[in-house]
């Protein structure tokens, strides 16, 4: 979730990523915040509203917040604002959103690594990206940032390139580091045109969960 904001010709997507946690570090944050912004920055996305074009950017912060109530997620009412739970372990062994266009989820420590894309990718599913229908990319080059793990991809972007392509036990599916956002998924923004006359537009609606640690429940 973020807050657009119109300056001539740049609109401008603000987001604030509030990470708690047992896995969670001031590090960890910085290194999440860097990741989103960078990789959402590096296309130096074009957008068109009614006929005109406009550079996008995207204005990523962050903080580490280890004691944070329940409570303060739940009246949040600031757009920019999106808080991640980080633990070591996660039921389904994989990190998520609560939703398409939302500003809660949970992140499980090990798809953190640098480089690995995760941040990046989950964050385009709070901004209101799904994941491509067809995974079948193969001759496509470069995976865009919202192709989910198992997509099939050339042999270079596999995690074994050797690999036969779709047998995941021996590496024959995407690896989520060769991800890239690229100008197609900046076209799949749906950025409210009113911004061209209010100036600023709320990106995303408020999912406001708190994630309790997934160590401690049963599901």
């Amino acid at each position: 979730m973020g807050e657009a904001e119109l300056n001539n010709t740049l609109i401008v997507i603000h987001s604030h990523i509030v990470n708690y946690g047992n896995a969670a570090t001031p590090s960890l944050a910085e290194q999440v915040r860097e990741e989103i912004e960078t990789m959402w920055n590096e296309p130096r996305g074009q957008v068109t509203l009614r006929g005109q074009s406009y550079r996008l950017e995207f204005r990523i912060t962050a903080s580490f917040q280890p004691e944070i109530e329940p409570l303060e997620i739940y009246q949040n009412t600031d757009p920019r604002i999106n808080y991640f739970r980080i633990e070591e372990f996660a039921h389904g062994n994989i990190s998520f959103v609560d939703g398409i266009g939302c500003n809660t989820g949970y992140f499980k420590l090990e798809n953190l690594y640098v480089g690995s894309t995760t941040a990046a990718h989950e964050y385009g599913h709070t901004i209101g990206l799904m994941h491509p229908e067809d995974i079948d990319i193969r001759n496509q080059g470069i995976p865009g940032i919202m192709y989910p793990r198992g997509t099939l991809v050339d042999s270079q972007y596999q995690y074994n390139p050797q690999g036969i392509a779709g047998d995941s036990t021996n590496g024959g599916t995407m690896h989520p580091k060769y991800r890239k956002v690229l100008q197609a998924d900046i076209d799949k923004l749906d950025i409210p045109r009113d911004l061209v006359d209010n100036g600023k537009a709320i990106i995303g609606e408020f999912t406001s969960v708190w994630h309790p640690d997934h160590a401690t429940i049963n599901l």
